[in-house]
């Protein structure tokens, strides 16, 4: 526990150089001021915002929000054939005869049908079922994107992060090499050192310089990549004053597994589907079964010129049928469901393996970069120590120039391994917590 406070102590005072994250910022809009054109917006930003804003304007989200509202509207469809159907139909013809030299005439036909099913040997009731179960799936569907978003959005922030850290660090040891290469110059104009630790002195700061250009390079493609997964134009310039932290996580591997087979909607949307199924089955084995329908009609028949064929009839009766011979279809309709609920309860095991795997990947992964960030922050502060040392040994003539740029080296991989390690444990920790399937509300 010790260990972790320590951490959290010095996390904040890593990585802040004067007048740099100023730049980073706040100051970036400045190389934008082009005469005629709009600046681009500047918005300040948190990980919660981020997250909120990617669920309120990612198009993922409206698309499965228009699929439940598909899935509810075919439920709806579904209860419907269970219900009566009343049809009314109106016909016309003319007709004569020539032998008996009638005169041809007109004949109007209208009726009124009506017709509701009894039993449809579980055909409509299984229908419905599946329907309802295709609500369930749209809804787990629903979180389930929810979920990919939030990470998205969490990745994409700590990835920002990360890039303001290498900036940082890369600054860093620019203003490092060219404050050395200022003392080796000074130095070798008093004739103290040699025209090759000056050249040697240039030749880092060149490579420095290289690798500050890239590193602010990917810090814009990493702002417009976390601006494509919120929602915001791509130019947004975004104002983030969090650093990446450290917190220990609380649950065991054993308990996060626990967790992920409980809440994980990959898992429910294949249980799901083994009920959907088994009313697939149901509906195919309706096939096999007799239906009873009652039906009443009404029909109106009037003409002109021959009377005998105006008048009205009516009907009420029930109706049972069963299907004798049909070559096998009904048959194989059956084998067909059977097979696809076997392939069902299949793709539950599969499923479950998968997410157990997931969620012991990025349990095991946060775990590992934890203790990176422990060793490379030792090896950070003895960095530290180190080019001090190296500096004043070269100053005071004892030293070598290869030593301060050696230990200039040093300095820049330990800040970039701690760097790296803290970013590789928050983004396996947010990649943990989709995986295990935690409930995502939008407020």
């Amino acid at each position: 526990m010790k260990k972790g406070k320590l951490l959290k102590e010095h996390l904040k005072s890593f990585f802040k150089k004067k007048g740099l994250v100023m730049a980073l910022t706040g100051g970036l809009f400045l190389n934008f001021i082009v005469p005629g054109i709009v600046l681009a917006e500047t918005k300040e930003l948190v990980l919660d915002e981020a997250v909120r804003l990617a669920l309120e304007n990612n198009p993922a989200i409206r698309i499965s929000m228009s699929k439940q509202e598909t899935a509810k509207y075919n439920l709806g469809s579904a209860r419907g054939n269970m219900g009566p159907t009343i049809s009314y139909g109106a016909g016309f013809n003319r007709a004569g005869y020539e032998d008996n030299n009638v005169t041809p005439h007109n004949r109007y036909n209208n009726s009124v049908d009506f017709n509701l099913p009894l039993y449809t040997g579980g055909r409509v009731e299984g229908q419905i079922n599946m329907a309802k179960l295709d609500v369930s799936i749209s809804d787990l569907d629903f979180e389930k994107e929810k979920q990919r978003i939030k990470y998205e959005a969490t990745s994409a922030y700590y990835g920002l992060l990360k890039a303001k850290n290498d900036v940082n660090i890369c600054t860093e040891s620019v203003e490092n090499l060219a404050a050395h290469l200022a003392n080796v110059t000074a130095q070798y104009e008093a004739g103290t050192v040699a025209r090759m630790d000056v050249l040697r002195s240039e030749v880092e700061k060149a490579d420095a310089d290289q690798a500050l250009i890239i590193a602010e390079n990917n810090y814009d493609l990493a702002m417009a990549r976390l601006n494509n997964v919120i929602g915001l134009p791509l130019d947004t310039i975004l104002i983030i004053t969090e650093e990446l932290g450290y917190g220990e996580y609380p649950q065991t591997l054993e308990d996060c597994i626990i967790e992920a087979l409980n809440t994980r909607p990959e898992i429910k949307q294949a249980e799901a589907n083994v009920d959907k199924a088994n009313e697939g089955v149901r509906v195919a084995k309706s096939g096999q079964r007799f239906s009873i329908n009652l039906t009443a009609g009404k029909t109106w028949v009037n003409g002109d010129g021959v009377s005998s064929e105006e008048g009205d009839d009516w009907s009420v009766g029930a109706k049972a049928s069963i299907n004798i011979f049909d070559s096998g279809v009904t048959r194989n309709e059956v084998k067909a469901a059977k097979t696809e609920l076997e392939q069902a309860r299949e793709t539950v095991r599969q499923t479950s393996d998968n997410v157990q795997l997931e969620v012991r990947e990025y349990y095991l992964s946060m775990k590992e970069a934890e203790k990176r960030i422990s060793t490379s922050y030792v090896a950070l502060s003895k960095a530290q120590e180190d080019y001090v040392i190296a500096q004043v040994r070269y100053e005071a003539g004892v030293g070598t120039n290869l030593d301060v740029m050696d230990a200039q080296v040093a300095l820049t991989t330990a800040q970039n391994n701690y760097s790296q390690a803290l970013y590789d444990y928050n983004n396996n920790r947010a990649g943990l917590e989709r995986a295990m399937g935690r409930k995502v509300v939008i407020e």
